[in-house]
């Protein structure tokens, strides 16, 4: 750690001499100007920019939603060491990897503190983590099941390195909301962990140390039927269903999560870490007394499945470019690319968007190799050669599309990093 308390990482200190302008606040659908587009004109597309106004602008605001607790940044929204250093420097205090094999390479590149989101089954990883003393001091990895501690705890057997520190374990416990009984029950939220219960919780833990070469460091509830819902619809109206079980779902944690965590202290004699939060929840989860940190990411880009919160200004970060290649008809335009289609459930929320205005055909999408584009009546599609800037529906999955991406202030380029896929790197 530094002597402010963030962490040490070995490059992404912001340059001198620029001062920070408000970004257009412009998060909506619809038309919005793009004055970097000047500054990669002279570049060939497909091509990726992030907005650094933009995203210093988000995160300020996620660290004063977070109101004082130590925020941790989600890796996979972004999956650019470049801005992940921005971001540290910025005041976020460690990070959650989605992968051990990631987890291991930024702690070579020296994060001291990254906490693996979710349980590995990648045996050379935990080999490699076994071996290395300075590994487990820096990683956390997670865990729900007692398969999770039989993998680890072969792992370090089989590392022949008697010394060092424990490996650090984390407990995923379900955060979803559950409603009725028997077959008239309802699960609200993600499958992810089978973990609900105090005595569960404590189960694992006393498996987890049974032998003293893994300690728990702490929990994590993520609920992500809060953090990751939007409060309105496509049309900008607020959905009385979804404030109801986001205000339900708030209240089942605040009686569930302090149970556990005090369960699970009395049983370990000591405090633990206790995670939650996302983009979407940040100030309902920092209420709760129980929690010591936060985590968040997506906010920092702002992709389009962030536009309908009520709780903060979506400010776009990220934007790709796409050249007209084609125009079908005065009011059609092709460009070359923008088949980047997010994960989740398929719908057309998973689909790119632009900004000018325009839409996919629904009879087409968004392509492979090209994309056709719609413009409203009496609107006149950009010319062969012209550039066409979208946004992606999720934050960090656009940046496995690209080997670089331009950071951007106004019409200025003024830096071009590698992205994970640049730095060769594909965890997943």
């Amino acid at each position: 750690m530094s002597d402010n308390g963030q962490v040490r990482t070995s490059q992404g200190v912001p340059e001198a001499g620029y001062q920070r302008v408000s970004p257009v606040a412009q998060g909506r659908a619809g038309r919005r100007s793009a004055p970097w587009g000047r500054a990669v004109r002279g570049l060939a597309g497909p091509l990726a920019v992030v907005d650094l106004d933009a995203f210093e602008a988000n995160a300020a605001d996620l660290l004063a939603r977070a109101g004082g607790l130590p925020l941790r940044l989600a890796s996979k929204s972004v999956r650019v060491r470049a801005l992940l250093d921005r971001a540290l420097v910025a005041g976020f205090r460690s990070v959650m990897a989605y992968s051990l094999a990631e987890a291991l390479w930024l702690a070579e590149h020296g994060v001291e503190d990254v906490l693996v989101g979710y349980p590995t089954v990648d045996r050379p990883a935990l080999a490699r983590l076994a071996a290395d003393p300075d590994a487990r001091r820096a990683i956390t990895v997670m865990i729900d099941d007692v398969s999770h501690v039989a993998l680890l705890e072969r792992a370090f057997m089989r590392s022949g390195v008697a010394g060092g520190p424990p490996i650090q374990v984390c407990i995923d416990v379900d955060a979803s909301l559950r409603l009725g009984v028997g077959a008239l029950s309802a699960h609200l939220g993600v499958r992810r962990s089978g973990l609900r219960h105090p005595e569960e919780v404590v189960r694992l833990a006393r498996a987890t140390e049974r032998t003293g070469r893994l300690r728990v460091r702490g929990v994590m509830f993520y609920e992500a039927q809060v953090a990751g819902v939007p409060d309105a619809g496509p049309r900008g109206a607020r959905s009385p269903l979804v404030q109801l079980m986001k205000g339900l779902s708030l209240r089942d944690l605040s009686r569930r999560r302090p149970a556990v965590v005090a369960a699970l202290e009395e049983h370990l004699g000591r405090d633990v870490l206790v995670n939650g939060g996302g983009t979407g929840s940040l100030q309902q989860t920092a209420t709760d007394p129980t929690i010591t940190e936060l985590t968040a990411g997506s906010g920092l880009l702002c992709p389009t499945l962030f536009d309908r919160y009520d709780a903060f200004t979506s400010r776009p970060a990220a934007f790709f470019g796409l050249d007209v290649v084609r125009r079908p008809t005065p009011r059609l335009a092709t460009v070359f690319g923008g088949g980047y289609i997010a994960s989740g459930p398929p719908g057309t929320d998973r689909l790119p968007r632009p900004v000018d205005g325009s839409r996919l055909l629904a009879s087409e999408g968004a392509g492979e190799v090209q994309t056709p584009l719609r413009y409203p009546p009496r609107r006149t599609g950009p010319a062969v050669g012209a550039r066409v800037w979208m946004r992606h529906a999720k934050a960090g999955e656009l940046m496995e599309r690209f080997d670089h991406i331009h950071l951007v202030r106004a019409d200025r380029v003024i830096e071009t990093v590698p992205t994970y896929r640049g730095e060769g790197q594909n965890f997943g």
